[in-house]
């Protein structure tokens, strides 16, 4: 019996899949538990195997194809089995896609013509009992009015023609200028000459003109699911968490002597972002308002930290989790934050990987940028923009002398935090990076 394989659900947010790759062709016999492709979700690339035996009699989405869950992907049953009902709309995965383009294109074809038979000026037009179209404006006396659908009207305003240069050249119900007169007229040469002359002391601007990108100057880039998730849930917490933002200034003398002095053993690799996290995590368990999410109903205030740490990819940005980040040392830290990393820029991130966060740490020091704000990352309250260590004249003891300064930026989501609590967690965390030691106690 021939069985449908559909697009499984791999992620809790995912809505579609894109076949990135099969790994196998019409003909090939697979059995149970065989990985016949790899899909692009909204996190990560996965693996799809099949959980029944049989031969590959349909591959029914290309590679490139967007298929939503539940979606054909395949068919796979007896060799020389009839599938011709399971395929329904013949196998053809765009076939759907082309008849929505086509109803989308009725749809706007409809909406134009809507728009040419009405005008906030005369008035909606009607058929008579001839079928000719007439206006309710009729009537009355338009004398040196133009009679221009709004369409019509708001394509000549972008273009910069003027309604009185279009009058007796419409081709409508009464002499009514329409869409195709608009794009069928041509501008006279001398229009912006003969403005110009009629104010001298106050020349007017530049007509308003839309031209086409000359050809190769841009290239369109398809939106990748990763990207698509990140546009929706970025743009849902920007515009839907009450922002706002706390900046401190930590002098990281002690922590760079630490690093050095942590580097110099065998076999240990600490970073500057292992330390941040570290202090995160430490500071975390003291001020669990910040350690804390929004719930609607309620705020869900958790006993564990997790912290999120925002690694670059080529489709943007992932936020891989390290889990009881404060029960950690320093070097397992870097280790699996390094590890973490290096699965998501091969797009090998589980998505058990990437959710339960309770706190997300997002570095761009390593770039040179000295100070920025973070968007908070969902279901999170709060997000660190770290920045890089600048090097800058200090006064200590009187004295100006070298130093070394990190800014931290808090966004925080004032539903949950208040300025004080995100202020007294920032207090926490500078006492922690200008004494490193007190985190390994």
């Amino acid at each position: 019996m021939a069985i449908l394989i559909d697009m499984p659900k791999l992620s809790d947010t995912m809505e579609e899949g894109i076949i990135a790759k099969w790994n196998v062709k019409e003909g090939d016999k697979v059995s149970s538990g065989d990985i016949i492709a790899e899909v692009e979700t909204d996190k990560a690339t996965m693996d799809v195997e099949v959980f029944d035996s049989g031969t590959v009699l349909k591959i029914i989405a290309q590679e490139g194809d967007s298929v939503p869950l539940g979606g054909k992907m395949a068919i796979i049953g007896e060799e020389g089995e009839d599938i011709s009902e399971m395929l329904g709309d013949g196998g053809n995965s765009s076939a759907s896609s082309k008849e929505d383009k086509k109803s989308s294109d009725e749809k706007s074809s409809a909406k134009e013509e809507k728009d040419e038979e009405f005008d906030p000026l005369f008035g909606e037009l009607e058929k008579d009992s001839k079928g000719s179209e007439k206006e309710k404006a009729d009537s009355e006396d338009s004398g040196s009015r133009v009679r221009i659908s709004p369409l019509a009207r708001k394509m000549a305003d972008d273009q910069g023609i003027s309604i009185s240069d279009l009058k007796g050249k419409g081709s409508g119900p009464n002499g009514r200028i329409t869409k195709k007169d608009v794009e069928s007229f041509e501008k006279p040469e001398a229009a912006t000459s003969q403005k110009s002359d009629e104010k001298d002391a106050a020349p007017e601007p530049a007509a308003k003109t839309k031209s086409a990108p000359a050809p190769g100057a841009y290239e369109d880039v398809p939106v990748s699911q990763m990207r698509k998730a990140i546009a929706r849930r970025l743009g849902e917490s920007k515009f839907t968490n009450p922002h706002f933002y706390e900046t401190i200034d930590i002098d990281m003398k002690n922590a760079i002597e630490l690093r050095k002095t942590f580097n110099a053993l065998p076999d240990v690799k600490v970073s500057f972002n292992d330390l941040v996290v570290k202090a995160c995590a430490v500071s975390l368990r003291r001020h669990q308002k910040v350690n804390s999410s929004w719930m609607g109903d309620f705020i869900r205030k958790h006993k564990e930290v997790h912290v999120a740490v925002a690694v670059a990819i080529e489709d943007g940005l992932v936020t891989p989790v390290i889990r009881n980040t404060d029960s950690k040392g320093l070097t397992e830290i870097g280790a699996e934050v390094r590890d973490l990393a290096a699965k998501a820029r091969d797009k090998k991130l589980q998505p058990d990987q990437m959710e339960g966060s309770t706190f997300t740490i997002s570095n761009l020091g390593m770039f040179g940028i000295e100070e920025f704000t973070a968007i908070i990352n969902p279901p999170n309250a709060c997000i660190l923009a770290v920045g890089a260590i600048r090097e800058v004249p200090v006064v200590e003891d009187g004295q100006v002398v070298p130093g070394n300064r990190m800014k931290v930026t808090l966004s925080s989501d004032h539903r949950v935090v208040d300025g004080a609590s995100a202020a007294e967690f920032l207090q926490t965390l500078k006492g922690l990076l200008e004494n490193p030691m007190s985190m390994m106690l």
